[in-house]
């Protein structure tokens, strides 16, 4: 294991999909990597072997985000020279439920709010003060094209991420005059994560929504936050929307087969 700290990149929800994919790709490339997420045994898993494969340094924090003590609780725990954090990813996030609005089961609403759009808060409160005073850092929230563009029985997890969109616009205005980038990623349908299973409450069946075409993968999405976090200092992309190929929009996609795209 690598004893000297070099560039660090906190990742949140970093045990699946887009998270996992970005570490593993910042690690690839010398970042020393700080993931938190809630499932322990996951974290433990992609630590050792990140170490292992890359030899840079890795923190695990086990933590729920959306519990604003257990958040404050997980960043008291930083040693000094972890706490500064160069880019924070605010990737935790998911949908559940698909419902109309009529139909939506409160539970579901509350743990989209509480993830999508208080977790956010709650991690970039911890972390944003010390680049502050440092001058510098660059937060990147992964939104969602629903974040742009509602689509039916989407209307909570869209509302939550309409809202993550106002705040990474307003983030960037209270943050910029101290050296701090805010940029944004809004993906599209994205395979090689979990988020249609938990949609769906591990219904395997109904998840299965990527038969009849040819989504984006975590990977694309993670070299597009690569490439964002690795601009020059005068160069702050702030916005990202990517779909794959088949999809126009979120609600329109050739569902016509996955085709084999040149």
């Amino acid at each position: 294991m690598a004893t000297k700290i070099s560039k660090i990149i906190m990742v949140t929800g970093a045990t699946s999909g887009i998270g996992k994919a970005t570490v593993q790709l910042f690690a690839k490339n010398g970042y020393d990597v700080i993931i938190t997420g809630r499932r322990k045994d996951r974290l433990e898993d992609i630590k050792t072997k990140l170490i292992k494969k890359y030899g840079v340094n890795v923190l695990a924090l086990h933590f729920d985000i959306r519990d604003s003590n257990a958040v404050k609780k997980a960043y008291k725990t930083l040693k000094p020279e972890w706490k500064k954090i160069d880019i924070l990813i605010n990737n935790a996030g998911l949908a559940k439920g698909f419902n109309p609005i009529h139909e939506g089961e409160l539970e579901d609403w509350e743990t989209m709010i509480d993830t999508n759009i208080k977790g956010l808060l709650y991690i970039t409160r911890a972390i944003s003060p010390d680049m502050v005073k440092r001058g510098k850092g660059h937060i990147i929230n992964i939104c969602s094209t629903a974040g742009h563009e509602v689509y039916p029985n989407g209307n909570v997890y869209a509302a939550t991420k309409f809202a993550v969109d106002a705040l990474t616009k307003s983030m960037r205005l209270d943050l910029f005059k101290h050296g701090i980038r805010v940029s944004q990623v809004s993906p599209g349908h994205v395979e090689e994560t979990e988020f249609a299973l938990v949609r769906f409450d591990g219904d395997e069946k109904r998840a299965k929504i990527y038969e009849d075409f040819v989504p984006l993968t975590s990977k694309d999405v993670a070299e597009t936050l690569f490439f964002i976090a690795t601009r020059p200092k005068h160069v702050n992309i702030q916005d990202v929307l990517i779909m794959g190929s088949q999809q126009a929009s979120n609600n329109f996609i050739d569902r016509s087969g996955r085709k084999e795209l040149e």
